[in-house]
């Protein structure tokens, strides 16, 4: 029991360290991206092409003048971007991060929780994410910060709807909400030659549900300055800004999890290695789709033009929620026939 807790203590604290510097490092990455598809350079004065510059956004945030509006609710300004970043950070526990490994004769799973309702856990935490938007542009009493709150609301809630759907056809299929059982299931296929509209779906609304363009009209610059964090400075405005980031981590992660095998590498049992081996190379296969869809995620970003908010909501309501059901349907007919 001690080496167990020793064990999950150490996974816990490699999974958190490693969220925060893939979100930190997302952000030189997205910018370079951005200076590559703009043909411009991009952050380059920092250290060796520009490596150095997410410590010293870091630090700038750090310092910045720290205020508060005379008029705000001060627990719930606080408390905003808190819950924004704990929910973010949650989120990450019951995904698998590679099979077993070996440690003094014991196996343990890289994973921090295993149930058999991962993927409910993880709606129930990612639905949270929207109290921390709602209650910080609340609490700021300024009306383009309630408007941008108010929007977030909408959306979020409007996008999950078709996210929940195009998830029930994978659980149809599985016939199981836990994660690491879905992962098992994908050891010879996976479940994107079966289920391709679910993914562009789940895809689509994970856009949304992160705020990221095109679907970013919650922090509008052009029409609400900066949407629900426009009062928010220094650090409180950072935990909103990473956890954008660490959101869009995690999102990848979960496609990676649901869609595309997880951890399984392809003919990796073929080569007669020993298991730690297999199961590190496995979680490193993970990270290579994670960082996958990330870049696929900002090269949406740069490319797409921001939607007005009508056709926001109408792509969500009688686009994809439709497109969900039909999946789902299509899916409950295939099963009971073949």
């Amino acid at each position: 029991m001690i080496v167990f807790l020793i064990f999950k203590t150490v996974l816990i604290a490699i999974i958190l360290g490693l969220s925060l510097l893939i979100a930190m490092y997302a952000t030189l990455v997205e910018r370079k991206f951005a200076g590559f598809i703009q043909d411009r350079y991009g952050p380059d004065r920092a250290g060796i092409w520009g490596i150095l510059q997410p410590v010293c956004d870091g630090a700038k945030l750090f310092f910045k003048e720290e205020y508060m509006p005379n008029t705000a609710d001060k627990a719930l300004y606080i408390l905003g971007p808190s819950l924004t970043m704990l929910v973010a950070l949650l989120t990450s526990a019951v995904i698998p991060w590679g099979g077993n490994i070996a440690i003094g004769g014991n196996n343990f799973s890289l994973q921090v929780a295993s149930s058999s309702i991962d993927i409910l856990y993880i709606f129930a935490i990612t639905s949270m994410g929207v109290y921390g938007i709602m209650i910080g542009g609340w609490a700021s009493n300024n009306k383009f910060a309630l408007l941008g709150a108010v929007r977030a609301s909408s959306q979020m809630i409007s996008y999950e709807l078709a996210m929940g759907l195009s998830i029930a056809s994978v659980i149809m299929m599985s016939g199981t909400l836990s994660l690491s059982e879905i992962v098992h299931q994908q050891e010879s296929m996976w479940n994107i030659a079966y289920q391709p509209l679910a993914f562009i779906i789940f895809f689509t609304c994970a856009l949304a549900e992160t705020n990221r363009a095109p679907f970013d009209l919650p922090e509008c610059e052009g029409e609400l300055v900066g949407g629900y964090h426009t009062e928010y400075s220094s650090m409180k405005l950072g935990f909103y800004l990473f956890s954008e980031y660490i959101n869009m981590f995690i999102s990848s992660a979960v496609i990676s999890t649901l869609f595309f095998g997880g951890y399984h590498m392809p003919f990796i049992n073929d080569l007669g290695l020993s298991q730690n081996v297999v199961t590190l190379l496995g979680t490193a296969f993970l990270f290579v789709k994670i960082f996958f869809f990330i870049l696929l995620f900002m090269w949406v970003r740069w490319t797409l033009p921001r939607f007005r908010y009508d056709q926001l909501m109408k792509l969500g309501w009688t686009m994809l929620l439709p497109l969900a059901l039909l999946n789902l349907v299509i899916t409950g007919i295939v099963m009971l026939l073949v």
